[in-house]
């Protein structure tokens, strides 16, 4: 297939485009190197790949709509997998605009791409974070989710009812992925884990939010990337209504799903940072803070439906997964 992959300098979009070539697709990388994080870190990563048989670059801003409109002129995309997007809660409480243009006109963008130029399935990164309120746990895509608590969370819902809409008038496959705190090699700066490991190796204390009396279903790097690809691979169909009221995470008319991505275990906060402090082999110096805005006190996923549509199975443990990323630290930054 030829696939357009955005943010593909990106945490999870350079290892997607990885794996994509691994297999002999041909693929259409597109990132704008934003400054939200190191921008050196992201050209390594695309460094990895921007040389490689079947990929091409290109250094489009999502938002600018003439350019998006000339790519999918230029290419002819069997699919695109869509993961550019302003990420983080607490970022969005300073520069709501960001969110704006990148999550809500970017992602207009992209749709109205698929459909001028014939794309046969939408894959696009939303998050567990639509959740928001929701006391029901492990969180399922069955369940409402009304009460968004950060523009973020408010930005990836619109994306799920944008692409619904656009599912149901043209009729191509959208499929959205809401992902759980993914961690492990070349990841995000501002994520706990990066954060955490280097303020310990420097002896600086780590800030730890409502008092670590935090769950996150931690996800490892591999196995989203994995959900990701068997994804694209599985377009969607209507689903027909059972009973008087329309499943959430799918739909009567178009050929659009829902589907948590992530690991079925909630881990504590404090075993996350008790297995770091063993693979680094420093106690960590403990800020212990209140909640703070937008945030959440536990995400768990329901992975049942992904696991079911596409043969989705998570395996690699907490234990495991950040010994890979101290490893990977340690190299990278030769510490």
């Amino acid at each position: 297939m030829k696939v357009l992959v955005t943010g593909s300098a990106g945490f999870i979009g350079s290892r997607v485009s990885e794996r994509l070539l691994d297999r002999g697709d041909e693929v259409v990388g597109l990132d704008i190197l934003s400054t939200y994080y190191d921008v050196q870190l992201k050209k390594d990563r695309l460094a990895k790949i921007k040389d490689r048989k079947g990929f091409t670059e290109a250094r489009i801003d999502l938002a600018d709509r003439n350019a998006m409109v000339k790519l999918f002129s230029d290419h002819k995309f069997d699919g695109v997998i869509n993961l550019a997007a302003q990420a983080g809660v607490r970022h969005s409480l300073e520069a709501p605009h960001d969110y704006v243009d990148s999550n809500l006109v970017g992602f207009v963008n992209i749709l109205e791409g698929c459909r001028q130029s014939g794309v046969k399935h939408l894959v696009f990164a939303s998050s567990s974070s639509v959740y928001g309120t929701n006391a029901h746990m492990p969180f399922s895509e069955h369940d409402r989710v009304d009460h968004p608590i950060s523009l973020y969370a408010a930005s990836k819902r619109a994306n799920e009812l944008m692409a619904h809409t656009y599912a149901h008038l043209f009729g191509f496959a959208c499929s959205g992925l809401r992902f759980f705190t993914v961690y492990g090699p070349w990841g995000r700066p501002d994520m706990a884990l990066f954060l955490f490991t280097k303020a310990i190796l420097a002896g600086e204390p780590i800030d730890v939010f409502n008092n670590g009396q935090m769950k996150r279903s931690f996800t490892y790097i591999d196995d989203i990337v994995e959900g990701v690809i068997r994804t694209l691979d599985t377009p969607p169909q209507p689903k027909p209504v059972s009973g008087d009221f329309e499943d959430p995470a799918s739909s009567a008319t178009a050929p659009f799903r829902v589907f948590n991505i992530g690991s079925d275990n909630a881990v504590g906060l404090m075993h996350y940072i008790e297995v770091l402090e063993e693979n680094i082999g420093i106690k960590a110096i403990k800020n212990m803070l209140p909640m703070q805005p937008g945030d959440v006190a536990a995400t768990w996923a329901n992975v049942d439906d992904l696991r079911e549509a596409v043969g989705y199975h998570p395996t690699t443990t907490v234990e495991e997964g950040v010994k890979r990323f101290v490893e990977w630290y340690r190299e990278y930054y030769k510490v």
